[in-house]
């Protein structure tokens, strides 16, 4: 048996005690303005029944003295409570005279009353708690209505008739009812699962991309200021060694070593600025691609050709974010490797698709041949592609230039 009850089962069971003892003291109220009304008869009795469930119902402390047994003894009240009722209910009308047929007969009005007490059960347990709770009802009324039958007031087949008849009722109303309960705590585990999944998976996604921009941070910091240091450190050895035995070449070299310092801290600067992406967040893609390649070809002194619209409609975050770092990469790659004297940015949308090309007349490359160590410009590109679902393709030919490729399939209301 369970602990605990379904969400708002015993609300329910108190709302709708509560509706019963207001229905027999409108009968009540009735009897005294109608009184030649059969069916109004002995309303006390309900009254009775239904104020001392609802006051069961209502009290906590028998909730938390009894446990689980606290529902099941209230679903016995709901049920034995209006049985035992309508038994002597029956034999006060057969004492005033009532036709003993129509008094049996009666026995149809429990339905809706005992209607309650099964739902709940089928609600709240199994088939088989259905099928106890039939059996039990059924057996209490042949024992309330046996001793009628023994001094022939009413007849033995009608009251079986009626009552198997009713318990066969409830037995098919408690068995959909317990197949709707199961289905929908089926469908709400399934649901508490994939809940689970979907945050594990949301952790599992923040901790790779946490990791993919750590590794994107490292190459950035590794092509900047590891480079300019290493450059530095190694001027640096040559000053020493020709300190005394050379002091103009030492100074050149001084001088040298100035500038590499200077252009390795511009070159920090903007991958700090560009770590932080403000362009998104202050010009939006379209605007921030412009300046980022405008940008570019006035440090190399290329021959730029833009082909970037003057805005473009909203796109995600991350496509945004993964768009910019491609043309960066790409861009930082021309600079710094292909000594390129014409480079085009072209940077489109045609229905859900987005697509940006990065295109250089620079020396190219073998993309067949092994990325050399402390090169990770290619695999930046290819991850942050990955990332939003996109596809990069290289097209490069050494002593032909090179063409990046980054499209990428947004979701039409983006």
């Amino acid at each position: 048996m369970r602990r605990t009850f379904e969400p708002g089962t015993l609300n329910i069971f108190r709302w709708l005690t509560a509706l019963r003892l207001g229905l027999a003291l409108l009968t009540a109220l009735l009897k005294v303005f109608l009184p030649g009304q059969r069916a109004l008869r002995y309303p006390a009795l309900s009254i009775i029944e239904a104020t001392f469930l609802l006051g069961y119902l209502l009290w906590p402390w028998l909730q938390r003295a009894l446990g689980t047994l606290y529902l099941p003894l209230g679903l016995a009240i709901a049920s034995g409570g209006p049985i035992f009722e309508h038994a002597v209910t029956v034999v006060l009308r057969l004492r005033a005279g009532v036709p003993p047929t129509s008094a049996a007969q009666d026995l149809w009005m429990l339905i809706p009353i005992l209607f309650v007490p099964l739902i709940l059960t089928a609600w709240e347990y199994n088939v088989r708690a259905v099928l106890f709770f039939c059996a039990a009802t059924s057996t209490l009324e042949l024992l309330l209505y046996l001793p009628l039958v023994v001094r022939g007031r009413i007849r033995y087949a009608m009251v079986v008739g009626l009552v198997f008849a009713g318990s066969l009722l409830f037995g098919l109303v408690g068995y959909v009812v317990v197949r709707l309960v199961r289905a929908g705590r089926e469908q709400r585990a399934a649901l508490a699962r994939a809940n689970r999944q979907l945050a594990h998976y949301a952790t599992t996604l923040e901790q790779l991309t946490v990791s993919r921009e750590r590794n994107r941070m490292a190459r950035e910091l590794h092509d900047t200021l590891a480079h300019t240091l290493s450059g530095v450190a190694v001027q640096l050895e040559a000053v020493r060694s020709l300190w005394e035995s050379d002091p103009e070449a030492a100074q050149e070299m001084v001088e040298q070593s100035l500038a590499s310092t200077r252009a390795g801290l511009g070159d920090a600067r903007r991958a700090i600025y560009a770590l932080r992406a403000a362009p998104l967040e202050d010009l939006g893609l379209a605007l921030a691609i412009r300046e980022l390649a405008q940008s570019a070809a006035g440090r190399a002194e290329w021959a730029l050709a833009l082909q970037v619209p003057e805005d473009m409609r909203e796109l995600p975050p991350a496509v945004e974010q993964a768009v910019y770092r491609v043309a960066d990469e790409a861009l930082a790659n021309a600079a710094q490797h292909a000594g390129a004297r014409n480079v085009r940015v072209c940077l489109e949308r045609k229905g859900t698709r987005i697509a940006l090309v990065v295109c250089d007349d620079g020396q190219g490359f073998d993309p067949a041949q092994p990325v050399p160590e402390g090169h990770y410009g290619l695999q930046g590109m290819r991850e942050r592609a990955e990332m939003v679902g996109g596809v990069l393709t290289v097209d490069s030919t050494p002593g032909r230039g090179t063409t990046v490729r980054f499209e990428v399939e947004v979701e039409p209301d983006a």
